[in-house]
């Protein structure tokens, strides 16, 4: 089983742009774009409340389980 995120898409839904959202959570460009394509390894819990915040979703709307091919 894998984690992957969709915050690509949560954004999409909610019309935000990267350096918006990088702006109000407190993340730098490119922080946030590495956790918007994947290519993170954790999370802080404090950052994915953050997000969760400025999205108004819940964290299994941004992570998601999949099963491994």
């Amino acid at each position: 089983m894998a984690i992957e995120t969709r915050l690509d898409e949560v954004m999409a839904e909610r019309g935000v742009k990267l350096i918006d959202l990088a702006e109000r959570v407190g993340l730098t460009n490119a922080n946030l774009s590495h956790i918007k394509t994947g290519k993170i390894r954790a999370i802080r819990f404090a950052t994915l409340d953050a997000l969760c915040e400025e999205l108004d979703c819940q964290p299994g709307d941004i992570l998601v389980r999949v099963p491994d091919d």
